[in-house]
């Protein structure tokens, strides 16, 4: 689970990172205040906030078993441990 978190977190943090890249390529100051007026901030925040909605999105749609199939919990066959699976 915190796999699925980690990795929302990162695609959160990508149009930051872009941000602070070009700062940093143009020498503009990355570390200025004024390079990181409000209304920057809050277009990045928008972007990464649709970056991580997209990303959700295509986690449910992409990820997980065929709709119609059966799950087959762990059991024990014969003395050994069966993992679960889908049929």
């Amino acid at each position: 689970m915190i796999r699925p978190v980690l990795t929302e977190i990162g695609i959160f943090l990508i149009p930051f990172a872009v941000y602070a890249l070009f700062l940093a390529a143009t020498r503009s100051g990355l570390f200025v205040q004024s390079s990181w007026p409000i209304t920057i901030v809050a277009r990045l925040m928008l972007a990464a906030l649709l970056l991580v909605i997209a990303g959700l999105v295509g986690f449910a749609h992409f990820s997980g078993a065929a709709p119609n199939s059966t799950y087959v919990p762990a059991h024990i066959e014969n003395g050994k441990l069966v993992p679960g699976r889908n049929r």
